[in-house]
């Protein structure tokens, strides 16, 4: 399976074993066994390369202390073979907790020197946690038994597989995040604004060879993760950049460390502290007694960071610190500006930073006004982008992320306000690809963009008082909707109003007098029947459509050059941009497309292509015709938290089946699809029977006990009861034969009787006919009564039915969809290169260019519902609502004439007559 559908599938094991346990302290166990997993599978590959067989292997001990001063100071650390994960594993039923307790504590204890910052401690969350896996050692035996066998399968050997590797940690991260509640915000910033943000910083450094970036409340390590993922497409060759962090907590601290070390990247170009950023400025020293000495000032290219939101802290003294002392001291119940100023501090004079903040920091007075003023008047401040709400785990605190240079030759300030631009995702809302894309692109170019950002001159925020509060400066709300007060008494539509449709008039030339016509000189009316026939058959607008088609001719061809053609060498990620380039160029001159909802078409496609062609190659081209197990996680016991994987078919390991089917088996899939149809549509059959039926016809056994369903075994009995009088020619012949006990008078009997229908049934070998065989013909024959259409008979006989049909259909199915799926293993397995290219091409291109056609559509279907709104709002006058009201009160007058009652409900409702009289009088 690809990286997504292992990284899903763990998650579900491990979200099932977790049981009890805090999703916030189960992550430290998975990930730090993933993580000694990576160390184990590290150190074997080192050992490999240094010609070792797997019995070399075996006799790896910590005795020989040789080999283990070579091994700690090639890779860092040493473990003996006893301790390996692997040989956790083989230990089989003689594994026990005991062994990961004397492994990680062996692990301290043969750390190289040079590493110790690196390695030190880095399982102590894991080894105090153990104890919280299960009340006794047995328990948490059999508990990480179970976690060792769900890791195992997790590939860490290749650049290939630390990819995959980083992609589950992170996947895993984000996903005990999402069930942490209020604590995720300590270690886990959403992978779509540590994107933006990356994104941000790699597009200001893209032209350097070398960087170093730093996040001083680093949490997961997430957000220096992406940077170095978004610099990859700008930088060539490895360990050109180097990761400087700091973490308060030290689970948190440890997670950090584990998620860069399993990215492969270089242990020299990693620098991790456990520390306070605020009291201890990045505290680069070996210990805590030569601090003072041993200090240095390091300065990097760029800062990111996701600090904690509005904390307390100490600025006792802090005015002297270099950090502060040009700015001032953010207050103590508020450290926002503390940490924005002391990642500034450590930004070189043409680097770049990226804080995520509370809205607060934009217009909160007293000290943090200085502060904001201060970094105004000296330019620091590049720009302001308003987050989505409720876009972070555990917290509803509007957000932004601020965007500072220590030298800019520009004095203005970019606010976007981007707190619109989400989709709802579970209870949280999400940044999508579009989103991002947009945003960078309004920050490269600083560009206003109505209801979404705006260039602020120094002198306008002067103005303001120095508060960057974004509504002062882009008013992003939605536009009060109109009401014309003549058109609400007289009819028709104001100008002004189809006037605000001007983008599409512009692009669609001839269309507004097509549809509408002047009843005066600011009043018109719509003149056409059929609105959308009429916009859609106008000459502009199949112009407009024709244009469009035309724009991207060969653009498919295009995209299988580059992606087909050159399947083994192709750069997913910098093809993307190129593509993104063509699109948003083919369409820069057609008006009201919108080339984000183009770039999120190609961005979600994209996943998929980049997810397959990670693993073609990686694997080699054959891995097109390579076929797996469907593996689902299911309880070994419903009352047990244990899950195991059972195999529930095949997939294919790149091409789906049912593409595959699509392509060569179209005939046995559409025959499936219409039974799976015809299953559907007898269940809704039952459906409606069951709404028919009376209480009292509910409470008879032919239905379950939720009154749901029906019991087919009861529902037969109950239709054989009613037909048991029904009589014919036949049924009395068949009924009489059933009384014959011998075989000759039997035969006899069958030649004489020709009102019976003999061929209709399966014969014995002696030519005589079974009670079974008999029977059912007789209920064969009874079933040709027709009961009162809607007597409970009836129905009853019509479920009998169509359970009959449902179970056949079942049968039927089953031997379908074995057949269809074996055939469809043979053919991938068979497939031409050219055929298995094809099939590529219908998997990746054919969804990017369906999804681009429907934009003109998009247009289109806009235009016609805000005509038809038009048209709608002011159809019905307030005359014609009067004249209706009017109508209805005669109407209700003269239904009280007909009533009757009590001298005192009569004398009610000759007052209501009375009152409903004086209204109708004024009206």
């Amino acid at each position: 399976m690809n990286k997504q559908q292992l990284a899903s599938t763990i998650w579900q094991s491990a979200n099932q074993m977790r049981s009890k346990i805090e999703a916030n302290e189960y992550k430290d166990y998975i990930l730090g066994f993933m993580f000694y997993k990576y160390l184990s599978d590290r150190e074997i590959s080192f050992l490999k390369g240094e010609k070792y067989s797997d019995e070399d292997i075996k006799k790896v001990t910590a005795d020989d202390e040789k080999l283990v001063k070579h091994i700690s100071e090639n890779i860092g650390y040493f473990i003996a073979y006893e301790d390996l994960f692997s040989s956790w594993l083989s230990k089989g039923d003689d594994f026990d907790v005991s062994d990961v307790r004397d492994a990680l504590s062996n692990f301290d204890a043969n750390i190289e020197p040079t590493y110790k910052k690196l390695f030190e401690n880095i399982f102590k969350t894991l080894q105090s946690g153990l104890s919280k896996l299960g009340e006794t050692s047995t328990k948490q035996t059999k508990s990480i038994k179970a976690l060792l066998k769900l890791i195992k399968r997790i590939p860490m050997d290749g650049k290939q597989d630390y990819d995959v590797l980083g992609f589950i940690y992170e996947y895993l991260i984000s996903m005990f995040a999402a069930n942490a509640g209020k604590k995720a915000g300590e270690f886990y910033t959403p992978h779509e604004v540590s994107v933006l943000m990356s994104e941000i910083v790699a597009n200001h450094l893209k032209d350097r060879e070398h960087i170093k970036i730093y996040d001083p409340t680093s949490g997961s390590g997430s957000l220096l993760i992406n940077i170095g993922a978004s610099m990859a497409q700008y930088i060539e060759g490895e360990n050109k950049i180097d990761y400087y962090a700091q973490e308060l907590k030290e689970n948190t601290y440890n997670l950090t460390r584990m998620n860069l070390v399993m990215r492969g990247i270089n242990p020299a170009n990693i620098n991790v502290r456990n520390g306070d950023t605020l009291e201890d400025d990045w505290p680069f020293f070996e210990t805590d007694e030569n601090k003072d000495e041993t200090y240095s000032l390091v300065k990097v290219d760029a800062v990111v960071s996701n600090p904690p939101y509005s904390q307390k802290w100490d600025p006792k003294n802090k005015e002297f610190d270099p950090r502060f002392k040009e700015f001032g001291v953010a207050p103590k119940a508020k450290a926002d500006y503390a940490f924005l100023l002391h990642e500034l501090y450590h930004l070189e004079d043409d680097g770049i930073m990226t804080i995520v903040l509370p809205h607060g920091v934009l217009f909160r007075g007293g000290e943090e006004e200085k502060i904001r003023e201060t970094l105004i008047e000296r330019n620091h401040i590049e720009a302001i982008i308003g987050l989505p709400a409720n876009i972070f785990f555990g917290t509803g605190i509007p957000t932004i992320i601020m965007v500072l240079k220590r030298i800019r030759a520009d004095s203005d300030v970019l606010i976007i306000d981007a707190s619109k631009k989400y989709e709802k995702v579970g209870k949280n809302n999400k940044l999508r690809a579009r989103d991002i894309r947009e945003i960078v692109d309004t920050l490269k170019a600083r560009k206003s963009v109505t209801k979404f950002s705006k260039l602020v001159t120094k002198e306008e925020i002067r103005e303001n008082e120095y508060n960057l509060n974004i509504p002062r400066y882009v008013d992003s709300s939605d536009d009060e909707e109109p009401w014309d007060i003549h058109s609400i008494m007289f009819g028709g539509i104001p100008n002004m109003e189809i006037e605000g449709l001007h983008k599409y008039w512009d692009a669609f030339p001839g269309l507004r007098e097509e549809i509408f016509s002047a009843l005066s000189a600011n009043y018109s009316r719509v003149i056409v029947d059929d609105v959308e026939s009429a916009v859609s058959n106008f000459v502009s607008v199949s112009d407009y459509i024709a244009k469009y088609h035309y724009i991207f001719r060969g653009f498919g061809e295009h995209l299988k050059d580059c992606l087909i053609e050159d399947i083994l060498d192709v750069n997913a990620q910098s093809l993307k941009e190129d593509v993104c380039t063509d699109i948003f160029s083919r369409t820069s001159n057609i008006k009201l497309v919108d080339q984000y909802k183009a770039f999120q078409i190609l961005s979600e496609n994209w996943e998929t292509i980049t997810s397959d062609l990670e693993m073609i190659q990686g694997e080699g081209f054959d891995a097109i015709f390579q076929v797996d197990p469907n593996m689902v996680v299911k309880k070994m016991k419903e009352d047990e938290d244990e899950v195991t994987e059972v195999q529930e078919g095949w997939k294919g390991h790149i091409l789906p089946f049912e593409l595959v089917q699509e392509v060569f088996h179209c005939e046995q899939l559409s025959e499936i699809k219409s039974n799976e149809n015809r299953l559907v549509e007898i269940d809704g059959y039952y459906t409606e029977i069951l709404e028919s039926l009376e209480e009292d016809e509910l409470e008879l056994q032919i239905t379950n006990e939720d009154k749901n369903a029906f019991v087919g075994k009861e529902v037969k009995a109950y239709v054989v009861e009613a037909l048991a009088d029904v009589e014919s020619p036949e049924i009395n012949a068949l009924k009489d034969y059933l009384k014959i006990s011998s075989k000759k008078e039997k035969l006899a009997y069958i030649e004489e009787r020709k009102v019976v229908d003999w061929n209709t049934m399966a014969a014995n070998k002696d030519g005589t006919f079974g009670k079974p065989a008999v029977n059912a013909r007789i209920l064969q024959l009874q079933m040709d009564y027709e009961f009162p259409e809607e007597s409970l008979e009836a129905k009853m006989k019509q479920v009998m039915l169509l359970m009959d049909e449902e179970s056949d259909l079942k049968k039927k199915l089953k031997n379908q969809k074995v057949e269809l799926e074996n055939e469809t293993i043979d053919k991938i397995k068979s497939l031409e290169e050219d055929e298995a290219l094809y099939l590529l091409e219908l998997k990746w291109i054919r969804p990017i260019l369906s999804g681009l056609e429907t934009l003109p559509a998009d247009v289109i279907s806009s235009l016609i519902s805000e005509v038809k709104k038009l048209n709608t709002k002011y159809a019905t006058t307030y005359s014609d609502i009067e004249v209706k009201k009017e109508s209805a009160a005669g109407s209700l007058i003269q239904m009280i004439d007909g009533l009757s009652g009590s001298k005192d409900d009569l004398d009610g409702l000759a007052e209501f007559k009375k009152y409903m009289g004086v209204k109708n009088e004024k009206v």
